[in-house]
């Protein structure tokens, strides 16, 4: 996680770089305003993230960059480049963090991915996967290295049914996102109707995260999510196997997911780091 924040960070170093090669022509912190493409930079200097620019006016952007030089440019002197650098860094460090809420269920995400398609490789299952960016159903070919990086969805036989995996799929019956969708369709016959709610085989939540001081908050939110899923579809008269995934579990979070596995509540669980159960659940699914 710490490689991979450090790997995003480079282009808001780059960016900053840039802006202190471009400000440098500045003599005056007031000589910023008159320097043509680097109102952006001194925006986000400002305190403005890119998502609160579009609801701003060209005055709004205006009075934000002028307080910027007479609160804290000015009173910094000669050094008020380095001061701009340091304030645009410290905004896009707040959009790093952002990003890096998401990286932890990415790379989730393409750790179990790998496991599956490990799963259906030694047990010679050919399978398709879907492109996240074309949406495009594609064969397995001999060199599959790197495909979990795009990859939205799997499908392979199980004898002479067909299942296809989905990540990410808002189920209008639950009417939220779920993490992972198994269905007993072909992507073909499928056909994007996920309101097909026999069609569904196991449906699950996996949470990335790996700080083990938010780990219960991930298990409330998964619970909670999980619960909605078993609601819906038994009020339709349907019970498609639960199962949890989860990077960081605590001792009574595994407590009380054993609890669930013993009565039923759950029909499977993993530790995301734990090989063997990641091995474990990956044959489960692919056998379903």
């Amino acid at each position: 996680m710490a490689l991979e924040k450090n790997r995003k960070a480079t282009p808001y170093v780059a960016e900053a770089r840039a802006l202190q090669q471009a400000a440098s022509e500045a003599k005056f912190p007031t000589d910023l305003m008159e320097i043509e493409g680097i109102e952006s930079g001194l925006l986000t200097a400002s305190g403005l993230s890119d998502k609160s620019l579009n609801h701003l006016s060209a005055q709004n952007k205006k009075d934000a960059i002028t307080g910027l030089i007479k609160n804290f440019l000015g009173p910094a002197g000669a050094k008020f480049i380095e001061e701009l650098v340091f304030r645009f860094l410290l905004t896009r460090g707040d959009t790093l963090g952002g990003a890096m809420r998401n990286v932890g269920g990415a790379l989730a995400q393409k750790k179990l991915t790998r496991a599956i398609i490990s799963t259906l490789s030694i047990a010679g299952i050919s399978y398709r996967w879907q492109d996240s960016r074309t949406r495009k159903w594609v064969e397995k070919t001999a060199d599959d290295a790197d495909i979990e990086l795009s990859l939205r969805g799997l499908s392979w036989k199980k004898g002479e049914e067909h299942r296809t995996l989905i990540y990410n799929l808002k189920v209008p019956l639950v009417r939220n996102n779920i993490d992972l969708c198994l269905f007993n369709l072909s992507p073909e016959k499928l056909n994007n109707r996920y309101d097909l709610t026999e069609s569904y085989v196991a449906l699950g939540e996996l949470k990335g995260g790996i700080d083990p001081a938010g780990a219960d908050e991930h298990w409330k939110t998964a619970r909670a999510a999980l619960d909605r899923i078993r609601d819906a579809f038994s009020a339709v008269g349907a019970s498609p196997y639960i199962f949890f995934v989860g990077a960081a579990i605590e001792k009574r979070m595994a407590e009380e997911i054993w609890d669930h596995l013993e009565k039923g509540i759950l029909s499977n669980a993993a530790n995301l780091n734990e090989e063997k159960q990641v091995v474990s659940i990956s044959n489960w699914l692919c056998n379903l």
